[in-house]
């Protein structure tokens, strides 16, 4: 199985955040040193538009390949046509026969070669269209409120209030591990009925936006 690691140049939130070094090391490292442990990928394939995102990411063991073109790599451009854009061509010219696939965001530095093989293993376990990794809410989903322009509050869901150990245990995607077949992708779809979670502890779960989110992983790897 290939494994495509996504990392535009353009960040907002933190800008040059991709190679940003984390503990002396890129940030991208740490997800293609993870995907080259697995016992299941075979590849790493980078899929960027920056030129030193790309020579970073060979130089850490990603094959080389191509870089995306710019109408993939804006703000509103969507993943979806970046994967498909990206197996389309290593299957017409890099000799690629592309079935099942893992996508690994860069920003999730935490995640390791066991959760990467503990996905595909439920994604063949289970004969799945995706598997996306999950952690737990902290929090009920249904406490929150959009805020309009004078901070007044906005309902997204009809209040019931209860205590929060009365509220059933939520989950949200996180961002770190992402198996699909190319068949749902080629649909545009992530999810199917046959769609399931990898969960994973919240302390591997950080995904990298912003500073903040880049100081709290390098404090959480000086803990490791």
């Amino acid at each position: 199985m290939i494994a495509i690691v996504p990392a535009r140049g353009g960040s907002k939130g933190l800008p040059g955040k991709n190679i940003k070094l984390l503990k002396g090391k890129p940030l991208i490292a740490f997800t293609i040193e993870a995907a080259l442990k697995s016992n299941y990928i075979s590849r790493v394939y980078i899929s960027t538009d920056d030129q030193g995102i790309y020579d970073t990411a060979l130089e850490y063991g990603a094959k080389a390949c191509f870089l995306r073109p710019s109408h993939l790599a804006e703000d509103d451009s969507l993943a979806v046509d970046n994967y498909i854009y990206t197996l389309d061509r290593l299957n017409s010219e890099f000799g690629e026969k592309v079935e099942d696939f893992v996508v690994l965001q860069p920003t999730s530095p935490l995640r390791t070669s066991e959760d990467i093989d503990n996905a595909i293993e439920l994604f063949k376990e289970k004969d799945a269209d995706s598997v996306i990794s999950y952690t737990v809410e902290q929090h009920p989903i249904s406490w929150h409120k959009y805020l309009d322009e004078s901070n007044g509050l906005i309902d997204i869901f009809k209040e019931n209030i209860k205590n929060r150990q009365e509220y059933e245990v939520s989950y949200y995607p996180n961002g770190a591990v992402f198996v699909f077949t190319y068949e749902l992708i080629k649909r545009k779809q992530y999810y199917s009925d046959s769609s399931y979670a990898y969960v994973m502890p919240r302390n591997r779960s950080v995904d990298i936006d912003t500073i903040e989110d880049f100081d709290y992983a390098e404090f959480l790897i000086g803990r490791l």
